[in-house]
C-alpha cells in the first residue's frame, strides 16, 4: 500500500476540526466531542453520552494539493439483537464545496443492543483505513465529514502532498440544537442531514448540536450554547420531551424560559430561532412515553408507538400540539422585549401533506429524502430576505461574534 504513494503524515489536532466543541485524547487518537467537558461531567445519561460523541456535522478541514489521502479511524458501531446489521457509517469527501467521494470504515468497535432486555454489550474491534484517490493536482480546500451516526476516533491522516489547516472562510456561524432528527436520524450521509443541507444552501458554517434522544432542555446544554461563538442560533424543541414523557405543562414553560435565558446570557442580540416539532402523527395528540415495537425487527422493520393516553393531556401530559402552542406563546411573550427572537412552526418544514407523500418510515424519524426536503424548506424560510437569518449566502460574519468569556 505504502509503495504506491509517497505518504506524508500530518498530526491530527483540534485545529484541523470544524464543528466539534471539544476533543479528547484517547489511547487510539483524537475523539471529537459535541459537548464540552464540563457538560459531559454533569451528564449521567448513556444515550446523551453516545449522541454527543457521534460527530454529526464534524469535519476535518484542510488545504492541500494532494491527489490521494488516507484516514485511519476507530469507529464504534451499533447493532440490535434480532435485527439485520445497520449500514456502515459514511464519510463524505468535499472538495472546494462539492461532494466528490464517499467511503466507509468497516472495522471498529461494536455495541450490541438488546432492546427487549434493555442491555448493551461492548465488543472491542480494530481500526480501519479510509482511502480517497484521484483528486485534482491543485491547491484546494478539503473536508472529510465524519459519520453522523458513529462515534469516531481519529488515528492518522496521510496525504501525498503537505497539508495546512483550512483558511477561515469568514462565513457566519450557525449553531443549531435539536433532537435525533437534527442529529441526522436516517439520513444517507453526513452532508445529507437536514442541518448540513440547510447550511450549504444558506452559505453558513454549521455547528450541529443535534443530540439524538437528548434535546431535553438540559441546563448544561444551554450553557454550551451560551458559551459557543455563533452568529445565528436555532433550537428545535419538543419531540424528545414527549418521547420520554419527561415533564408536564407546568414544568415545560419555565424550563423553556430558563433555557432561552441562559442562551441569551452569552448571545444577547444574536438572531435566535425557536423551532417547534415537525409533524409526527403518533404524538400529535397522544402523550408519551414512546416505545419501540419489536415485532418487526426480524424482518428489518422497527417502528415506534406512543404509549400514553390522549385523555392524559387534560392532566398536563405533553403532546406535540400542546408543545407547539406553548412555544408559540412563549416566543410571542419574549419577543416583546427581544426583537431578535423568532419562531418557526415545525409543520412548515414537514406537515400533513408531506407525511402523506413521505411518511416517516418508523413513525418517528425522517429518511434521506425527507431530510432533503426539511433542509431545503428551512433554508428557504430562515435564510430568506425577510427571514430571521437573512443575509447574502457566504457573506462575511459580523463582529463581534464571540460569546463573553466565562
Amino acid at each position: 500500500m505504502d509503495t504506491e504513494y509517497d505518504w506524508i503524515s500530518t498530526p491530527l489536532t483540534a485545529g484541523l476540526l470544524r464543528g466539534a466543541l471539544d476533543v479528547e485524547h484517547t489511547g487510539h487518537g483524537l475523539l471529537p466531542h459535541r459537548l464540552p467537558a464540563r457538560a459531559r461531567a454533569q451528564n449521567t445519561d448513556e444515550q446523551l453520552a453516545m449522541a454527543e460523541s457521534q460527530p454529526s456535522g464534524v469535519r476535518l478541514a484542510f488545504r492541500t494539493r494532494a491527489t490521494a489521502l488516507e484516514l485511519d479511524t476507530l469507529p464504534t458501531k451499533r447493532t440490535y439483537v434480532g435485527a439485520p446489521p445497520r449500514p456502515h457509517g459514511v464519510y463524505d469527501l468535499v472538495v472546494d464545496g462539492g461532494l466528490v467521494g464517499q467511503g466507509s470504515v468497516t472495522d471498529g468497535n461494536v455495541v450490541i443492543v438488546d432492546m427487549a432486555a434493555g442491555t448493551a454489550e461492548h465488543r472491542p474491534g480494530k481500526p480501519g483505513t479510509l482511502r480517497f484517490t484521484g483528486l485534482p493536482d491543485a491547491e484546494k480546500d478539503v473536508e472529510i465529514w465524519l459519520p453522523h451516526n458513529e462515534t469516531t476516533e481519529l488515528i492518522a491522516l496521510r496525504t501525498d502532498a503537505p497539508v495546512e489547516p483550512a483558511r477561515d472562510p469568514g462565513r457566519r456561524v450557525w449553531l443549531h440544537h435539536g433532537s435525533s432528527i437534527s442529529h441526522g436520524s436516517d439520513a444517507a450521509s453526513p452532508t445529507g442531514i437536514w442541518p448540513a443541507l440547510a447550511a450549504t444552501l444558506g452559505g453558513v458554517e454549521l455547528i450541529n448540536l443535534g443530540l439524538a434522544g437528548s434535546a431535553l432542555l438540559d441546563p448544561f446544554t444551554a450553557r454550551a450554547l451560551r458559551d459557543t461563538p455563533a452568529d445565528l442560533i436555532s433550537v428545535k424543541i419538543g419531540i424528545n420531551l414527549v418521547n420520554l414523557d419527561l415533564m408536564r405543562v407546568r414544568a415545560f414553560g419555565p424550563a423553556v424560559h430558563g433555557f432561552l435565558d441562559t442562551v441569551r446570557e452569552g448571545h444577547p442580540t444574536t438572531p435566535l430561532l425557536v423551532v417547534s416539532p415537525i409533524l409526527c402523527p403518533i404524538h400529535e395528540d397522544t402523550p408519551g412515553p414512546c416505545a419501540p415495537d419489536l415485532s418487526g425487527l426480524r424482518e428489518g422493520r422497527l417502528r415506534f408507538v406512543a404509549m400514553g393516553d390522549p385523555a392524559e393531556s387534560a392532566s398536563g401530559k405533553l403532546t406535540l400540539r400542546i408543545i407547539r402552542d406553548e412555544l408559540s406563546r412563549i416566543v410571542r411573550q419574549r419577543a416583546a422585549d427581544d426583537p431578535h427572537l423568532h419562531h418557526l412552526d415545525g409543520r412548515d418544514l414537514y406537515g400533513e401533506a408531506d407525511a402523506a407523500e413521505l411518511p416517516l418510515p418508523d413513525d418517528l424519524h425522517p429518511d434521506a429524502d425527507t431530510h432533503r426536503r426539511i433542509g431545503e424548506r428551512f433554508a428557504r424560510l430562515a435564510f430568506a430576505a425577510d427571514g430571521p437569518f437573512a443575509g447574502t449566502p457566504g457573506e462575511p460574519r459580523p463582529e463581534p461574534r464571540r460569546a463573553p468569556s466565562r
